[in-house]
């Protein structure tokens, strides 16, 4: 044989060995290809359905993105007021999502436009909704000052549309950003051909509404369950998958597509006040170390820039008398609050975190923060439940019958639950049993308030239980001893308060008071600090506290960076 071909014959040989080899080795990497079992996933004849295309988190309606990190949490400065209540601790916090500005009135307003809707107060069974969902607008009046222009308008006039929500509870705002949250996967559901278009909008009533949580766990009873005949067919109008070809299969979305988003849900205190101070661009070691002042560079209230030099950078209270400036000079553009996007962000595009109105978080108020036991994604107030089950072991999905009422402390009623939501119960032993990371439902008072952390200071074997209400009270010295303010109902129904006069109690501070960040419109310079805390009870509401919606981040630390062709 002629040595050219044979020379010839082995590097195609060589070549095609090598084209195989690399096939091979794209064949067993394939992403559809399980490197567990080498099965294949996503496959037409079943098996294992998981989205290997997925990138990373979709930033939700309303948000921006905050990359988490470390931070100084409290104050180091001198504590004027002797509150000692934020001593500086080295917190590290997951990335996350944030809103860029409060909720305003009009996206309030279509909270309470589909409540109204979907649970008329016309009928004596939901009336208790939306009367319990209703900002409380009173909160404008001032026994010596005349505010009803406020009170009348404030909540529903155009003119106000934009500007930050008050009046709201805290636990009104946990009720708007679970609202949100369904109302928000109920779209994606339907823009990835998972529901019937415009099902969110189809004969909508208490009997049929679209909850998260029962579609992941029970699909065929959203919306009730509500079942139409197609083609002879018996089945959920609404809930069904639709093809490119517009066929309809009983195709349900999970975890695993990466459709469903994580919940809408209240910032925790560590959240809200590491993305406050903005620290994304800062590179400055005092800075890094907890010594910035404000969501903005610098020691001060006013710009330094040129075009802008002097201007007020937040909507605060300058002094005595002074809610804004005087007029044409020196103003801040507001006397109460002020449209949101007034001012200038911080660094991670976050708008009035500083002044225009104060926030709720999440946390339950307590005066210290126990980082010794915690320094990752700090939060005080986990309560821990499960899904309940009927007796055959489905969930329970709560109906218009099944709707719990509770009477709050200051006598307003408000439903505990929904229908079309699953019912919860608190967890037990076989969630509990042998962990080491939990061992009840109810960590609110864990190391801080309950029998294991807590004691009367001038007794220390004493407990409510052992002792009568008299030798109870005589023991001033309790941890946390706030007034027990009751609200019952007779057997007609009417509400019987009894409040607690008691000149014995030592504090304010109970497992429903919440910690609220950030100064207002109605404060002074001093509370413009991100590290200043401050607590309200829970079922209580103002004309300078309103909130702003978090939502955790699911996957990488960062978002995506575009590589740059070279």
């Amino acid at each position: 044989m002629d040595m050219k071909k044979v020379v010839a014959f082995k590097v195609l040989l060589v070549l095609a060995l090598t084209m195989a080899s690399t096939s091979c080795k794209k064949s067993s990497s394939s992403k559809n290809s399980s490197r567990a079992t080498g099965w294949q996933i996503n496959s037409r004849e079943g098996g294992f359905q998981y989205n290997t295309d997925y990138k990373e988190q979709e930033t939700s309606p309303g948000l921006v993105f905050i990359e988490g990190g470390t931070f100084t949490k409290g104050r180091v400065q001198d504590d004027v007021m002797h509150d000692w209540n934020n001593s500086p601790t080295q917190q590290h916090v997951q990335s996350f999502y944030m809103d860029e500005t409060e909720v305003t009135n009009a996206m309030y307003m279509e909270y309470l436009d589909w409540i109204k809707r979907v649970y008329p107060p016309s009928e004596e069974n939901f009336r208790a909704i939306y009367d319990g969902a209703l900002p409380d607008t009173l909160v404008w009046r001032n026994r010596l000052g005349f505010n009803e222009v406020m009170t009348e308008n404030y909540l529903r006039h155009p003119g106000y549309g934009e500007y930050p929500v008050v009046g709201v509870n805290w636990i009104q705002a946990v009720e708007f950003a679970n609202w949100r949250s369904d109302r928000v996967n109920e779209y994606n559901l339907e823009r990835a051909g998972y529901l019937k278009r415009d099902a969110k909008i189809l004969d909508v009533n208490a009997e049929s509404t679209f909850s998260t949580d029962t579609y992941i766990n029970a699909p065929t009873l959203t919306y009730g369950g509500n079942e139409e005949v197609i083609n002879g067919d018996g089945r959920n109008r609404r809930n069904v998958r639709v093809d490119a070809d517009g066929n309809e299969s009983n195709i349900y979305a999970t975890r695993e597509t990466g459709i469903i988003s994580p919940k809408y849900r209240l910032p925790t205190e560590t959240e809200w006040e590491y993305a406050a101070l903005g620290l994304s661009e800062i590179r400055d070691y005092n800075l890094y170390r907890g010594r910035k002042k404000y969501p903005w560079d610098g020691q001060y209230t006013r710009s330094g820039k040129r075009k802008i030099r002097g201007d007020q950078l937040a909507n605060f209270k300058q002094g005595k008398g002074d809610y804004g400036g005087i007029a044409g000079w020196s103003d801040d553009g507001a006397d109460i609050t002020n449209a949101v996007k007034s001012y200038d962000p911080n660094d991670f595009g976050l708008y009035d975190m500083a002044g225009n109105v104060a926030e709720w978080v999440a946390d339950v108020y307590r005066p210290i923060i126990d980082d010794d036991f915690n320094d990752f994604n700090y939060y005080r107030g986990n309560v821990y439940t499960k899904n309940a089950l009927n007796e055959d072991g489905t969930v329970k999905v709560v109906t218009a019958d099944d709707i719990v009422y509770d009477t709050l402390p200051n006598g307003k009623v408000i439903a505990r639950n929904l229908p079309g939501e699953i019912a919860q119960v608190p967890i037990d032993e076989n969630e509990t049993y042998l962990r080491t990371n939990f061992d009840k439902s109810d960590e609110i008072n864990f190391r801080d308030g309950d029998r294991r952390s807590s004691r009367y200071f001038e007794n220390f074997n004493v407990d409510d239980e052992e002792v009568g209400e008299e030798k109870k009270n005589s023991y001033t010295s309790k941890m946390y001893n706030s007034p027990k303010h009751k609200v019952t109902r007779d057997s007609l129904g009417n509400i019987i308060r009894e409040y607690d006069r008691g000149n014995n109690r030592t504090s304010l501070i109970n497992d429903e008071v919440r910690v609220y960040k950030g100064g207002s419109w109605k404060d002074r310079e001093y509370w413009l600090d991100p590290a200043q805390r401050r607590y309200f009870p829970q079922d209580m509401a103002t004309d300078y506290i309103g909130f702003r919606c978090a939502m955790s981040r699911v996957g990488s630390k960062s978002k995506t960076k575009t590589k740059t062709k070279n």
